[in-house]
């Protein structure tokens, strides 16, 4: 059995059940034979604190070998971190980047104060996916999801058009679960 966990982004999701694609996403991966995805609500939503959620995902959420992480913005950040010394089946990572983009919440998160462990990441996960877009209005392309490419060269799905991917559906995500948790 692979056990998927969905990690949201930090800003507005104060019920996960309620925000962007994360619940309609959990609701079609569980159709996918042999697969559990479990979506939870984070503590420290707001402040998305990797003191807090790094834990959490260990303790409560149980990521281990046989867990794929998706995430979102600041889960995106959080499943690199958390990979950098946990071994994982793999990484999904929506509108990812390496900087606190100068914003003063992102700083306080403290996953920005040191350099990203971009092998110990390959390391510990069989496979790292990427879903960007090139006008996501809060990451810029080339200093933010570039980066992470150029760190970790995962399987890349580049987009000009889906924002920082706050919709109500993923429709692009679901195939590409089903091909690496089979």
């Amino acid at each position: 059995m692979v056990k998927i966990a969905i990690i949201p982004g930090n800003i507005s999701c104060e019920d996960v059940e309620q925000c962007n694609w994360y619940a309609w996403a959990r609701d079609k991966i569980n159709q996918v034979t042999d697969v559990e995805c479990v979506l939870r609500q984070m503590p420290d939503p707001a402040g998305a604190k990797e003191s807090i959620w790094i834990p959490f995902m260990q303790d409560v959420l149980k990521c281990d070998e046989s867990t794929i992480i998706i995430g979102h913005s600041s889960g995106a950040v959080a499943a690199m971190r958390y990979a950098e010394t946990h071994t994982v089946l793999g990484i999904f990572l929506v509108s990812a980047y390496v900087t606190d983009v100068g914003d003063e919440n992102e700083r306080a998160s403290g996953y920005f104060n040191r350099p990203w462990e971009w092998e110990k990441i390959k390391s510990n996960t069989k496979f790292i996916v990427q879903f960007g877009s090139e006008d996501d209005p809060y990451l810029p392309w080339e200093s933010e999801q570039m980066q992470v490419v150029k760190g970790l060269n995962p399987e890349l799905y580049r987009y000009q058009d889906k924002g920082h991917f706050m919709t109500t559906t993923l429709p692009e995500l679901i195939p590409v679960v089903k091909k690496h948790a089979n």
